[in-house]
């Protein structure tokens, strides 16, 4: 089996929830989503648990983060700047917070980030894939 992550993020609203990421490119796997909790797919390895409060709570006694704090970054990646771009444009058109950090050109990677509905942090970047081989001057 591939390894795989599930990022499970605690929300108010899990309909605007699901709503801000299916806009985002994500989609409902509809076999582990109910009234508590939704998968959402980002690709074969990646997927994005939104659970309600009382759901999160079933799986940890630890506090959920207040607002305006921060416990991880989570960082996706694009095929391209525009698609960077694209995909902070829409977040912020469902109602997100685009480039909460100034957005980052290093000219063989470029990166902005955003808020979604809960305050969780996500940045989307683009890295020359020549970078990732070790093949750029």
């Amino acid at each position: 089996m591939s390894r795989m992550i599930f990022v499970n993020l605690p929300v108010l609203d899990l309909t605007a929830s699901i709503s801000f990421y299916q806009a985002l490119g994500f989609s409902q796997n509809m076999q582990f989503s109910d009234a508590t909790a939704a998968c959402m797919v980002w690709s074969d390895s990646i997927f994005v648990m939104l659970l309600t409060h009382a759901k999160w709570q079933t799986f940890t006694t630890r506090p959920i983060p207040a607002q305006g704090s921060s416990e991880v970054m989570l960082a996706l990646n694009a095929d391209s700047i525009d698609a960077v771009n694209q995909f902070v444009a829409t977040a912020g058109a469902q109602g997100g917070k685009v480039d909460v950090n100034p957005p980052q050109d290093h000219g063989f990677m470029f990166s902005r980030s955003v808020l979604d509905l809960d305050g969780h942090l996500w940045e989307v970047f683009w890295m020359d894939p020549a970078a990732l081989t070790g093949d750029s001057q």
